[in-house]
């Protein structure tokens, strides 16, 4: 089998294009994902289909499916065009979490950049979802205690569901300790992605992310969205504004009641062949 290893600011896919191919999805997830024993990512992009609008799928290195992916949406868009499947201009692709539009940006000839419109966010406490009935919309600075550490979650649903905490220094927060507390917290029944936030100023924020089904990563597209929302939300940052994550910097354009736009680079690792033996 086929696939090509690519990374957006270094959250990193194995990218399987295989139409009309029928396997064990997240057992190949597992097994492709794991950095000793397989490839090695952040997950497995799966492009099932040649014809427009392009169906993505997304599968955690734990075998769960995400509905939703945004450097995964740009990785799939720089290789759809390198590989001649799609026009250099606006692609649509269709995802677990809704439509996406994707826009590639040139330099040189080359793909630099692809910008992601990743649908307008959600607030509800049933699109969370959260197990208790919460009546207010957005839900800001909801009080959460883990591990005698107390939180101040915002959430946001970027067709998969987001918790955003706003702390003083997110390098000296002890996010390995605490992310997995807040991802199986009884309060998430479908388990929940988590950001933590510092302010630099209206322009710049910094981030990490710790993501269900994968544990820290260098980045998050969906979750920078999440982060930037949650940000404007609560008149800390404005639009555009730039999210500073361990892997790169994404940029981020949102008004309220319109969608959210996500832009940063893409690139190709490498190409291989996954033996069956391997699996």
């Amino acid at each position: 089998m086929k696939f090509t290893k690519m990374h957006g600011t270094g959250n990193d896919f194995v990218l399987v294009d295989a139409p009309g191919l029928n396997t064990d999805w997240d057992s190949l997830a597992r097994a492709m994902c794991d950095r000793h024993f397989g490839v090695g990512s952040d997950g497995l992009l799966l492009l099932s289909s040649h014809t427009p609008p392009f169906p993505m799928r997304m599968f955690n290195p734990d075998g769960s499916e995400a509905e939703a992916c945004g450097n995964g949406l740009r990785c799939l868009g720089k290789y759809l065009v390198d590989s001649g499947l799609a026009a250099p201009s606006p692609i649509n692709v269709t995802t677990p979490g809704g439509p996406r539009t994707l826009h590639p940006e040139f330099q040189d000839g080359r793909i630099c950049r692809v910008r992601v419109s990743m649908g307008a966010p959600r607030f509800k406490a049933e699109e969370i979802p959260l197990s208790i009935p919460v009546q207010q919309s957005p839900i800001l600075e909801y009080p959460v205690e883990v591990a005698e550490q107390p939180l101040r979650l915002t959430f946001v649903n970027m067709g998969n569901p987001h918790a955003i905490c706003f702390v003083q220094d997110v390098a000296a927060f002890p996010l390995t300790d605490v992310g997995p507390l807040v991802e199986h917290h009884p309060l998430f029944p479908q388990r929940i992605n988590f950001e933590v936030v510092t302010v630099v100023d209206r322009g710049h924020l910094r981030a990490r992310v710790w993501e269900r089904g994968a544990g820290e990563t260098l980045s998050c597209g969906s979750g920078a969205c999440a982060v930037a929302v949650a940000a404007r939300l609560q008149d800390k940052a404005g639009s555009p504004v730039e999210v500073a994550l361990p892997g790169g910097t994404l940029t981020l354009r949102w008004e309220p009641g319109g969608q959210v736009e996500l832009s940063g680079p893409a690139a190709t690792v490498f190409e291989g062949d996954w033996k069956e033996e391997a699996s």
